[in-house]
């Protein structure tokens, strides 16, 4: 059984691992720490203590909140974990005040978050590197 904690503590070495297996690349933890000092909330999914899911809600500092780094181990997709994350996620944004939820995603996910209850939306988007 999946078990959810909301603004829990994080291995973030664990989380790095979890990134490198979900994404690909090198991720040893260490920008961690920075990034979540800065979020709203975040959620982590769990195995008995093993790390098997992660997201996070950064924030505009008002009404708006980002779903950013949505994140399931391959070894456990496709199990509900990560509608759990982002209904956690959901939740606990509720919980801290904001009241827009955005989310930016590639094409092949558009059906997961529409199940997740998000809707499309007209946006803009510019890369700057």
């Amino acid at each position: 059984m999946t078990e959810y904690r909301v603004r829990a503590a994080v291995d973030f070495a664990a989380l790095g691992g979890l990134r490198e297996a979900a994404w690909g690349g090198r991720d040893d933890g260490s920008g961690w720490p920075g990034i979540l000092a800065r979020s709203l909330t975040w959620v982590t999914a769990h195995d008995r203590e093993r790390l098997v899911g992660f997201v996070n809600v950064a924030w505009d500092g008002g009404s708006h909140a980002f779903l950013l780094d949505t994140t399931v181990h391959p070894d456990v997709q496709r199990r509900g974990i990560g509608s759990g994350l982002v209904w956690e996620a959901v939740q606990a944004a509720c919980v801290e005040g904001a009241h827009w939820l955005h989310v930016d995603f590639e094409p092949h996910l558009a059906e997961f978050y529409a199940a997740c209850g998000f809707r499309p939306t007209a946006a803009g988007l510019l890369r700057l590197a």
